[in-house]
């Protein structure tokens, strides 16, 4: 198993967190997303390295931008 963690800014609420998790959890391996609101961290567990633009694109389509 892989873990990540990325930074991602915008999210301000709940629906914020479910839009993120949703769409990085479509990638394909990934195997569970942690959103944590209060810092804009996002934790990607998955069966094998994911490509960090398929993250930053995931991100992008939940209307976020990926910092770093």
């Amino acid at each position: 198993m892989e873990t990540k963690t990325y930074s991602v800014s915008g999210m301000t609420c709940a629906h914020c967190v479910g839009s993120v998790s949703a769409e990085v959890g479509q990638i394909p391996g990934v195997t569970d997303v942690q959103v944590d609101l209060a810092t804009g961290a996002v934790t990607v567990t998955s069966e094998r390295p994911v490509d960090d633009g398929a993250v930053r694109a995931a991100v992008d389509e939940a209307g976020y931008e990926l910092v770093g």
